[in-house]
């Protein structure tokens, strides 16, 4: 759910006039004579996954003789809003990249438009290259929830949260970087004695909401995510970890850890606080990667959330085969292509978060370090999803609680208490 607002900062989406989805009853353009993959994404050409999936395109037609890939690069609103439409007539392609969650893929093999592809997956070993965490959007049962059932996606990426820092900044306040939590606020403790307000951050966007589900994660356990996200067992907003995350987060505010002007920014502003200097520390996504190596002026790092086994995250947007493609088979090679090592190393090493990688093939020492940490973190099961994600609806109810928790206008159990009312409102009665 939460991929279209990330795509803002991670890729730079390529629109044409020509690439509108449409649903017409009639067409030629799909080809069942097994000569021709009509693939679609929505990845920039200059992207980690953009420059990796070219790759794949030269590899399947060197590997396929007489075979072409017929690319068209759509947007991802093209394709998040017509799906349905166009999936269910003789326009869908043959294979293409769509976002992850229950609302989506669910959504969609729910319908009865995406290919099990739970034989290919043991079959080409799939499933054993994706760890526990990064699968679970790739299985949706009956009702489209996410965990379970069949295979009707294979996640081609992966993404999570990290602490960025300002090496500089750090350095010039002779701060070290944070091994600890304490350390971690002790570090925060300094810079506001220094007058500088240390995290970025966007009440109006996703970055707080993060923020705070991160607080309340590093108090809980699997059973407490899989209860939250999945509905195994009850989600109670008043237990120990969401009321540390509440609690803790206003805290903050007081402190003077988050300035109270961010209530009213969004994501795309306090990644504009941590490139142009201002803030020390954002908390956000690994999609920030490659736009922090370019625009960053300065020496910078990243570290995981310390003292906490879980933290945001999930395996990245998936490639389905639509039930209406005409060269399953071909789909099938073409994923398999983009998750073998050679494809998966590119990946890595143009600054995409791969989930099939050699480790000891990625050289640039910060692609590494992202993509060690995300790889001890899928190891041992860490990935905990997005707060937004179990219920529809629940971002909106989350940004505007958050931003209350920022202004003071909301105290802690009453924020809690409204999260409750709109969570029990929309997940399934169990």
């Amino acid at each position: 759910m939460l991929t279209a607002r990330r795509r803002v900062v991670a890729t730079a989406v390529i629109l044409t006039g020509s690439l509108l989805l449409t649903a017409c009853g009639d067409s030629d353009s799909g080809s069942s004579d097994g000569k021709t993959l009509r693939l679609w994404h929505y990845e920039g050409p200059t992207s980690a996954m953009g420059i990796a999936w070219k790759e794949a395109i030269k590899e399947f037609e060197a590997t396929h003789p007489g075979v072409k890939v017929e690319f068209e690069e759509k947007s991802f609103d093209q394709i998040q809003k017509t799906a349905p439409m166009v999936l269910n007539s003789s326009d869908a392609p043959d294979l293409m990249e769509y976002n992850k969650g229950n609302a989506t893929a669910g959504l969609l093999s729910k319908q009865g438009l995406l290919t099990d592809l739970t034989e290919e997956a043991a079959k080409r070993g799939w499933d054993k290259k994706l760890s526990p965490s990064v699968r679970t959007t790739s299985l949706y049962d009956t009702n489209g929830v996410m965990g379970s059932g069949k295979w009707y996606g294979v996640p081609n990426y992966a993404e999570y949260t990290l602490v960025y820092y300002n090496k500089d900044l750090f350095k010039k306040y002779g701060i070290a970087e944070p091994k600890t939590f304490d350390e971690l606020t002790a570090a925060m403790d300094t810079f506001v004695e220094n007058k500088v307000t240390p995290l970025a951050n966007g009440g109006a966007g996703y970055p707080a909401q993060q923020y705070l589900y991160q607080l309340a994660l590093s108090k809980a356990d699997r059973s407490w995510v899989d209860a939250y996200q999945l509905y195994k067992g009850k989600t109670d907003f008043h237990d120990a970890a969401w009321t540390h995350g509440a609690e803790t987060f206003a805290d903050w505010v007081k402190k003077g850890y988050f300035s109270k002007s961010s209530s009213g920014q969004n994501e795309e502003a306090a990644g504009v606080s941590f490139t142009s200097g201002k803030a020390p520390i954002l908390f956000s996504g690994s999609w920030w990667y490659g736009r922090f190596k370019t625009d960053d002026k300065f020496d910078w790092g990243t570290f995981r959330w310390p003292d906490s086994k879980l933290t945001l995250g999930s395996g990245g947007n998936l490639w389905v085969v639509p039930k209406a493609s005409k060269n399953k088979d071909l789909a099938y090679d073409f994923i398999d292509i983009t998750m073998s090592k050679k494809i998966q190393n590119l990946l890595g090493n143009s600054g995409g978060v791969p989930v099939a990688a050699d480790a000891s093939a990625i050289t640039d020492p910060q692609s590494k370090t992202l993509i060690d940490d995300f790889n001890t973190l899928s190891k041992n099961d860490g990935l905990a999803f997005y707060p937004d994600w179990p219920v529809p609806g629940f971002y909106d109810v989350l940004v505007s609680g958050t931003q209350k928790l920022i202004t003071g206008s909301e105290k802690p159990d009453g924020y809690l208490s409204d999260l409750q009312e709109a969570y029990d409102k929309g997940a399934p009665k169990q």
